[in-house]
């Protein structure tokens, strides 16, 4: 008797929807893509192509009603992640949702009520990090004590330059470079450091170094970050969209007897090129590039606790978190002030001496 798969649908198959597509329906064995959905008729047509078997849809309703399906993996743009997201744990559907969940804290929140009421569904915020083997080992190393106590976490989301421009536009709905870039960072920063740690104060600061257009959107394609915790903690945050070399995310949690480094040196494989200008080596050219692994990873360990009904890595309440964190970096980012909170978690105000 052939073992039991879960029955899948991708929705959306842009960019990361037709990774997402792939990995699901090639790299996936405990799992069968049977549905998408797209209203873009190139991306229905590269589904024909690539996706053989599944059926396509460019109505996202009537894709939740195809027979048999067992869960969701929301892959849309960021602006429709919740309403998806929620429709399809309301439809009794398991939701892996790419992150954000939303550019905004309440409607992120709602997609954490939605999964409330329904304790039966697996409901995932693909943090990519989190299933990154690096990242995994460096929590484990960190937990052993062999550091000391974590007090900084300094890490970085560095995109290789587009010249295309394509950024420029995706800031219309991305929510700002903190939330679209370092969320990644602030939801490392509440894995290492407790995801119940308390913000004390976030300050932000940005430049458009190679993209002014990025001002009509209030955004940066370079900006940093701090957030410092009640705990005497501190998160350091720095993001980028004009790398020349390629994709460079790296993070260091700093302890009072040593640190651990992750990714500090990038590397697409272990070439060197000894050349007469000197010796380089080539790093990866995107995100994708350096988390390739991590995502099949991802979609390996949610299709495993859907079928088994084990615990997913991390709770999707941290996600809201990580939002509003970024939401207030991005704030302080606009209004040159810095955002203060009470030790529950309240917005408070404070005079700028």
């Amino acid at each position: 008797m052939a073992p039991r798969k879960l029955k899948i649908a991708i929705s959306g198959l842009g960019r990361m929807g037709a990774r997402h597509a792939i990995n699901f329906h090639t790299r996936t064995p405990r799992c069968d893509v049977v549905a998408a959905f797209t209203p873009d008729a190139k991306e229905a047509a590269w589904a024909a192509q690539n996706l053989e078997g599944v059926t396509v849809y460019d109505d996202y309703d009537a894709m939740l009603r195809h027979q048999g399906l067992e869960a969701v993996v929301v892959a849309t743009v960021t602006t429709a992640h919740a309403e998806q997201a929620i429709k399809a744990i309301e439809a009794g559907k398991h939701v892996m949702c790419e992150k954000p969940l939303s550019t905004s804290i309440e409607v992120s929140q709602s997609v954490v009520d939605a999964a409330d009421k329904r304790p039966d569904l697996k409901v995932l915020c693909g943090f990519s990090r989190r299933f990154d083997a690096s990242y995994r080992d460096a929590y484990e190393r960190m937990k052993t004590g062999g550091i000391g106590k974590p007090s900084v976490f300094r890490s970085q989301t560095c995109d290789k330059l587009d010249p295309s421009g394509f950024f420029v536009e995706y800031a219309r709905f991305s929510g700002g470079i903190f939330v679209d870039c370092n969320i990644h960072d602030i939801d490392l920063a509440l894995w290492y450091f407790g995801q119940d740690c308390k913000v004390k104060s976030i300050v932000a600061m940005g430049i458009t170094a190679v993209e002014p257009d990025l001002r009509k959107y209030n955004d940066v394609d370079n900006g940093v970050g701090v957030v410092e915790f009640w705990d005497g903690r501190i998160a350091y945050f720095y993001s980028s969209r004009m790398m020349a070399a390629g994709q460079h995310d790296m993070s260091e949690i700093i302890g009072t007897a040593g640190k651990i480094v992750v990714n500090a040196n990038p590397q697409s494989n272990l070439v060197e090129l000894h050349e007469p200008a000197g010796i380089r080596r080539e790093i990866p050219g995107h995100y994708y590039g350096r988390f390739e692994q991590a995502f099949v990873t991802e979609a390996n360990e949610f299709v495993a606790a859907c079928l088994d009904d084990t615990e997913l890595p991390f709770k999707v309440s941290g996600a809201v978190q990580a939002v509003k964190i970024g939401c207030a970096l991005q704030e302080s980012l606009n209004s040159g002030k810095k955002i203060f909170f009470d030790e529950s978690g309240r917005r408070i105000e404070k005079a700028n001496l």
